[in-house]
């Protein structure tokens, strides 16, 4: 997967957790879990989303590199073929 079709499945999952998200206003650095007031079910929700639409394990130590649109992407551009 390279890294602009792993944004782009960042922000439909992003989407799915939080349907009015404004993703344009979010930078790539961002923290988005922040800005988008998700709570931690919201998070755990879009981890799972990620998982279940790429086959890819995200582990509870991964979770700090999921927090930004950038950090997201670059995560699932490295470890999904």
């Amino acid at each position: 997967m390279n890294r602009a079709d792993a944004l782009n499945l960042v922000k439909e999952s992003i989407t799915q957790v939080v349907p009015d998200a404004d993703l344009a206003a979010l930078g790539p650095e961002d923290t988005f879990r922040d800005a988008l007031e998700m709570d931690s079910l919201d998070f755990l929700s879009y981890l799972e989303i990620l998982g279940e639409r790429t086959g890819v394990r995200i582990d509870d130590a991964d979770a700090p590199q999921l927090t930004t649109l950038s950090g997201s992407a670059d995560f699932l551009a490295a470890r999904v073929t």
